[in-house]
């Protein structure tokens, strides 16, 4: 068993019924790498009994957290991964400022943002599997200032049922995304609100490439940060 301290900077839903957690590694006052701890069974997700601290409460985005693991894991483009050691408790240490979110934004990489293509209702928002090898990491940290949250029924996958969905429409870099937002905390906001646009301008996003499906692997918007969120 060995600890790593991350900052949570992506808590986000994962099917079946657990958290995507992610987060950059705390050395001192030395800011290092992405760390994804996971799970040990095929889906990977951490259940809330995982993250759970010992006092109860849950670890949350923009904690800092001691997580106990057990060996890396690396899956595919998925070079992040940790396997969770199960048999402790995780930790709080303490929760970052705006201030310091913001100074944790990652360079941007054409080689991630690269090899886009589109699904129906996202745009730039999906990459090959057969690319994925080319990218090889699946996180990144990005400042906007000009996301829009947008909120409207979509028709189902393969003739499933529409649902309300919850999306998150920016520019970088002079190109322009549409992805589905798995923020639990911002889906259920809006999904309190009516169809329509919602502006809400300077953002820090956690994007996360998720592991592929139907050949393909998708962006998300695992997080969305605002000098608000962060009191």
């Amino acid at each position: 068993m060995y600890n790593k301290t991350i900052v949570c900077l992506a808590n986000s839903r994962k099917p079946p019924s657990g958290r995507c957690i992610a987060g950059k590694e705390i050395t001192g006052t030395t800011v290092g790498g992405w760390i994804r701890p996971v799970s040990s069974r095929p889906s990977h997700e951490v259940s809330e009994e995982e993250r759970r601290y010992v006092d109860g409460r849950k670890a949350q985005l923009l904690d800092i957290v001691r997580v106990p693991l057990s060996s890396a894991a690396v899956l595919g483009h998925q070079t992040e991964n940790h396997t969770l050691d199960d048999g402790y408790y995780w930790e709080k240490v303490g929760t970052v400022t705006w201030a310091q979110v913001t100074a944790m934004i990652d360079l941007h990489d054409p080689v991630f943002w690269g090899h886009s293509q589109s699904t129906y209702h996202g745009l730039n928002d999906k990459v090959a599997e057969a690319e994925l090898a080319l990218i090889g990491t699946s996180l990144r940290l990005a400042r906007v200032s000009d996301l829009t949250i947008k909120v409207a029924n979509e028709d189902g996958y393969n003739g499933a049922p529409s649902r309300r969905r919850v999306r998150g429409e920016f520019t970088l870099s002079g190109s322009h995304y549409i992805l589905s937002v798995t923020d639990p905390e911002m889906e259920e906001q809006y999904l309190a609100q009516r169809n329509g646009d919602y502006e809400v301008g300077d953002a820090v996003l956690c994007i996360s490439l998720v592991e592929p499906w139907n050949g393909y692997a998708f962006r998300v918007i695992a997080s969305i940060i605002t000098q608000q969120r962060c009191g």
